[in-house]
């Protein structure tokens, strides 16, 4: 039986892998660490790890991994913007992501934009202290224009959402740059569906968030720097922006999924201090039916990679 070790797991991951693995043939070691030089040690005799998207690989590592014995990778996640791929291919770690259905994040993004619309953000929060008044009106769907950009599965499982509400609904890639400027010029909202690649950091940066027209509101499930917070902050505090909902931020590895006291650094307290700003943890995937694709699409990765490499452990 090959040995896999699953880094990162959280309860719920825990006792999928537990149950899933064996019927994989795979000895399952698992640790709520996340994979690191630090816990490599934890991988030896492994040539095959599970790693989840909240943790970074860099080279260093990379490298521990690599002196460990590691030769494959799997990510519990679509992204694998975590991970150094061209370090990892130098070093000859295979690295490989999953593929889940994308309803989950689809519904959740039609939430996000119901609820910047409707300033749920701000009357979630007078509620929590008791405050009941009527806040400022909200706009229907069906009035607006919705800009999806990114045309993969999940951008177009939320066009096809959208389209429900009776909204004009229009889409771009990341490729076509003049597509995407009018996209832009005609949506009172855009949500962000594409890759993250060098090619697509920010994304929607500050002449792009400038194309847009006053009021509208910009929403990001995908990844937090396809969008320049900076710019964003400063058209969301100026007024022209209407609103924000981000399940996804520039930085987030250092901030979500942890607790803190008070805001963990300048830009989320200037999120925070927004009334028209809904901030989630990335949890949008965040659904069981994901959580078992992806926690059974990486061991079979690492399944199959036993069978073509032949190793045990």
């Amino acid at each position: 039986m090959s040995a896999v070790t699953v880094f990162g797991c959280d309860p719920e991951e825990a006792a999928l892998a537990q149950r899933l693995g064996p019927r994989l043939g795979l000895h399952v070691t698992l640790t709520s660490a996340p994979a690191s030089a630090a816990t490599a040690a934890l991988a030896a005799s492994r040539p095959c790890i599970s790693v989840d998207h909240r943790t970074t690989l860099d080279r260093a590592d990379l490298e521990a991994l690599a002196a460990a014995g590691v030769r494959l990778v799997s990510t519990r996640s679509i992204g694998t913007d975590h991970i150094d791929l061209a370090h990892a291919e130098r070093l000859g770690i295979e690295v490989g992501n999953v593929q889940y259905a994308p309803d989950g994040v689809a519904d959740y993004t039609v939430m996000l934009i119901l609820m910047v619309l409707r300033h749920a953000g701000a009357t979630l929060r007078r509620s929590a202290v008791h405050d009941y008044r009527a806040g400022p009106r909200g706009r229907e769907l069906r009035d607006l224009t919705v800009g999806v950009v990114g045309a993969g599965r999940i951008g177009s499982a939320v066009a096809a959402r959208l389209r429900g509400f009776g909204c004009r609904v229009r889409t771009a890639d990341r490729e076509a740059g003049d597509r995407l400027d009018d996209l832009l010029r005609v949506s009172d909202v855009v949500t962000l569906h594409t890759p993250l690649d060098p090619s697509t950091r920010h994304l929607l940066d500050a002449r792009r968030i400038g194309l847009l027209r006053p009021g509208a509101c910009v929403v990001n499930t995908g990844r937090g720097p396809l969008l320049d917070t900076a710019a964003l902050l400063a058209a969301l505090e100026d007024g022209r922006l209407g609103g924000a909902a981000l399940d996804v931020v520039e930085g987030e590895e250092r901030v979500f999924h942890t607790a803190h006291d008070h805001p963990p650094g300048e830009r989320w307290a200037r999120l925070q201090r927004l009334p028209n700003v809904v901030l989630t943890p990335h949890t949008a995937y965040a659904t069981d039916r994901a959580l078992h694709a992806t926690v059974e699409h990486s061991l079979i990765h690492c399944a199959e990679f036993a069978k073509e490499t032949a190793w045990t452990g």
